[in-house]
């Protein structure tokens, strides 16, 4: 059978680039699986992981021109943007070398020996090891800081993990590119190349989560295609971890006080929010509830003027493109829904930004305005107008898990307490991972204290894949009890010759 090629395709026009690479055959899947087994014991020593992850930050930092140019190309995201987003990415590689050189995300605890507690306890220390090999499968709205550079790649390579990575096909030549830079930090730092290996295919796919050296896998993409994958993984004869962030709708809620306090201004963020990328980013707000009434009114009308302002986008490909305009028409057509905004094609290649309305008390009769609860990838987002606390309350009720919710509250609101605005932030707390108030979701801040997952189906765990504990994802905790000192991995020994932080308990 004849290989499949690899095509680099330039979104803005459709028309094929250049071949990048053919898709992986079930026997070159297998034998990057094993090299990157073969070369995971070289990972272990974390002075030289720190000094890999900065070696790649520094060589994606020096080719930052080819790198912006290649993804251009391939994603027509901008130059712009996508230099904030390699600064994001190379910033990231930086934090999880900091993090490995710190040490505390091996979590060590150590019990001492008490013969007079009840039972008796025995000696115990714990911390956490690498679980293996795992699989990242790139996503197609961040070709560098959720793909072969991004955070997935960047975590599981601090914890010691090796990384096979699934390429995302709407940008192949970027994810060679960026591999290569990754394997010549590997080398830099004296690891083998093969700690970093790259596939394409969607048949490659399958095959790598099946793999059974695989030990996890990270995704972003669809909630279809990481629904899929999951299943895989959980079906497998040994199941694994799989961290997927999926889909999310990232409500937004305008309280009455806040719309009567500044409608204009939190119309000009949102469309602002809604229309960033193109409206490709994972956290856009796709559905916005905003009171009846006469501030309702000046709400969507400051919103009607600023997203009529819009110039059309391309979208990451013609795929999203068609899947866009036919989910906007399938939306706009239903009964008691309005376009003050016509979101759709923009041309052959483009498309324009906008909004429908529905009555929240249309919405809340389910049946085929469920189709209104679920993402719709690209510049459009859904608002729904409500007549009291008690129906928004409603509509919130029928939302599965989200990446993000997000209230616009009045200053007196946001200062005032116990009361209908606590009750929104407890609420919208059931529903997603992180709660944004008087901002926009559109951003993600890569800290510490950041949490970008939530309720499946926006992921289908409950841990982060941005931020310092995104780590964790690719461990696994190991006690020892009563084992000698000279015997303990160094950084369990009692003279803690490595300088680790530790939480120390008992006599």
């Amino acid at each position: 059978m004849a290989a499949t090629p690899v095509w680099s395709v330039d979104p803005r026009t459709g028309k094929q680039r250049e071949q990048v690479a053919v898709e992986a055959t079930s026997g070159e899947v297998d034998e990057a699986v094993r090299a990157a087994h073969a070369a995971r014991g070289s990972l272990a020593d974390r002075t030289t992981r720190a000094a890999f992850l900065r070696a790649a930050a520094e060589l994606l930092d020096e080719a930052a021109d080819h790198v912006i140019e290649a993804a251009d190309a391939e994603t027509a995201l901008g130059p712009g943007r996508l230099t904030g987003e390699l600064a994001r990415t190379t910033g990231q590689l930086r934090a999880f070398a900091d993090a490995v050189d710190e040490g505390s995300y091996l979590d060590i605890r150590i019990d001492r020996a008490d013969a007079a507690a009840v039972p008796p306890r025995p000696e115990l220390r714990r911390y956490k090891v690498p679980l293996g090999v795992v699989a990242v499968y790139a996503a197609s709205n961040f070709p560098l800081a959720f793909s072969v550079p991004g955070g997935d790649t960047a975590s599981a390579l601090a914890a010691g993990c090796p990384v096979v990575v699934k390429a995302h096909p709407d940008h192949p030549a970027t994810s060679e590119l960026c591999a290569s830079l990754l394997r010549r930090a590997a080398v830099a730092a004296g690891l083998p190349a093969d700690v970093v290996r790259v596939v394409h295919g969607f048949e490659a796919g399958l095959e790598l989560i099946r793999h059974p050296l695989v030990s996890a896998a990270g995704f972003t993409g669809s909630i279809r295609g990481g629904r899929a994958l999951f299943d895989a993984a959980a079906a497998r004869p040994v199941p694994i971890p799989f961290h997927g962030e999926l889909g999310s709708l990232n409500p937004v809620v305008v309280t009455p006080a806040a719309a009567a306090e500044r409608a204009e201004e939190i119309a000009a963020g949102l469309a602002g929010s809604v229309t960033l990328g193109v409206g490709q980013f994972c956290v856009k707000p796709g559905l916005v509830l905003v009171p009846e009434g006469a501030d309702g009114d000046r709400f969507t009308g400051a919103l009607t003027k600023a997203l009529g302002e819009t110039e059309p986008g391309v979208l990451l490909d013609h795929r999203m493109r068609e899947n866009f305009v036919s989910g906007v028409r399938e939306r706009a057509a239903l009964p008691g829904v309005t376009a003050p905004v016509t979101p759709g094609s923009g041309g052959e290649h483009t498309v324009g930004a906008g909004y429908l309305t529905v009555p929240a008390g249309i919405l809340l009769e389910g049946g085929a305005y469920e189709v209104l609860l679920e993402e719709c990838f690209g510049p459009v987002t859904v608002v729904v107008r409500y007549a009291d606390q008690r129906e928004a309350g409603s509509v919130l009720g029928l939302l599965p898990g989200n990446l993000s919710a997000t209230l616009q509250l009045s200053a007196a609101e946001a200062d005032g307490g116990p009361g209908p605005a606590a009750e929104l932030i407890a609420q919208v707390t059931a529903l997603a991972g992180r709660i944004v108030v008087n901002g926009w979701p559109t951003g993600v801040a890569v800290a510490p204290a950041q949490h970008h997952g939530g309720p499946y189906p926006a992921a289908t765990s409950h841990s982060t894949s941005v931020g310092g504990t995104a780590i964790e994802r690719w461990l696994r905790p190991v006690a020892y009890q009563s084992v000698p000192d000279p015997l303990l991995p160094e950084e369990l020994r009692e003279a803690n010759p490595l300088g680790l932080p530790r939480r120390v308990t008992g006599g």
